[in-house]
């Protein structure tokens, strides 16, 4: 099965989904005395990680930044309407005025520790085989006290980081597709997988992670980017 480099922290879930048209999520929240706030909360939205992928004939993903940005603007709108409706604030983290950079520098090493404990528990909480015996399944990842400089920035309760990948069919894939299929052969297509995690950031907590794998759906579309924004976010404890 054809992964795009980008979303290689993906492959071990898509194992465990089943393959259908409609999106499937498998949520985890943290064990213990974590209950949904009173009243109104702060959210620090971290800047979305989203990249969109054509497929070419040869198999090979080849980036698009026309698609990613297109796809970066709708979920960003979809994120606000949907904690909005939630009576949550939300508060998006201001990237660097100058040059590309997304994260300040003082925060780098911390969205660097987030993605390597993503990747963590997107290994051993959703593949059974590689289950830690220590965590007897509980949702038991931090980031440590390093978080609370983003509550003290921004005055939030907690941060909401949003990855999605999304990958199309080119023609030349599909004439692929169909070929192979007509010789008894299965053909990646394309495929959209995403996952998001909530941290507490007075005690660094990852407080709840979801992950959404789909062979439908297109981000690129603001419906659609909705409706797959709202699915990966849809038992988010806030």
């Amino acid at each position: 099965m054809m992964r795009i480099p980008a979303g290689r922290w993906l492959i071990v879930v898509l194992l465990g989904l089943v393959a259908t048209g409609c999106a499937q999520t498998r949520t985890f929240q943290a064990s213990g005395d974590f209950e949904r706030p009173q009243g109104r909360v702060r959210v620090l939205l971290m800047p979305p990680d989203i990249e969109l992928y054509e497929i070419a004939a040869s198999g090979m993903a080849e980036p698009r930044a026309d698609w990613t940005a297109t796809a970066e603007r709708n979920v960003r709108a979809a994120l606000e309407r949907h904690l909005a409706a939630r009576d949550a604030e939300l508060v998006e983290y201001e990237s660097p005025g100058a040059g590309v950079a997304l994260i300040h520098p003082e925060h780098v090493q911390l969205v660097k520790l987030h993605q390597a404990v993503g990747r963590t528990i997107l290994t051993h909480k959703y593949v059974q085989e590689l289950a830690l015996p220590t965590k007897q399944g509980a949702l038991d990842w931090t980031l440590g006290q390093n978080a609370a400089a983003l509550r003290r920035a921004y005055d939030a309760d907690y941060a909401l980081f949003v990855n999605f990948r999304d990958s199309f069919t080119s023609t030349g894939r599909a004439a692929v597709i169909v070929v192979a299929a007509v010789l008894g052969y299965a053909v990646q297509g394309g495929h959209q997988e995403g996952f998001a995690s909530l941290v507490h950031l007075r005690s660094g907590e990852i407080v709840w992670f979801n992950v959404l794998s789909s062979s439908g759906g297109d981000l690129r579309d603001p419906a659609m980017a909705a409706g797959a924004t709202s699915q990966l976010l849809s038992e988010l404890p806030l």
